[in-house]
């Protein structure tokens, strides 16, 4: 099952600093050997519900292990400072749904564990 890296990055004021750019220039090679791959990367957030102030990126890995191992990794965690020395962020890692996936089914089974834990 596909996992996502997602990230919430919020930019300080002012012009993009160089470490900043360094890590997007090098972020890339630290996802290939897990088979991750940018499905978004900044752009324009157009907010309809809320506030979303900075940018997101998400990153698909093709499971769990391979999204931890690649968060872990000594080439991540060597460019890692040059971005939180800069951009404040949270970043989770989410496992994905299938196409056959149904929210009602989720909705019921939660129901269904609230009314026996009330019951």
């Amino acid at each position: 099952m596909t996992v996502y890296a997602i990230a919430h990055l919020r930019p300080a004021d002012g012009p993009v600093e160089d470490e900043v750019l360094s890590y997007i220039e090098r972020i890339q090679a630290t996802m290939e050997p897990y088979g991750g791959h940018f499905l978004v990367h900044g752009g324009e957030v157009d907010v309809v519900e809320g506030a979303w102030p900075g940018a997101v990126v998400v990153v698909a890995f093709p499971g769990a292990a391979e999204a931890r191992a690649w968060y872990a990794s000594p080439a991540y965690q060597e460019i890692l400072p040059l971005r939180t020395r800069h951009l404040d962020g949270d970043v989770v890692i989410v496992p994905g749904v299938g196409a056959e996936y149904d929210a009602s089914a989720t909705a019921a089974a939660m129901r269904a564990a609230r009314d026996r834990t009330a019951g």
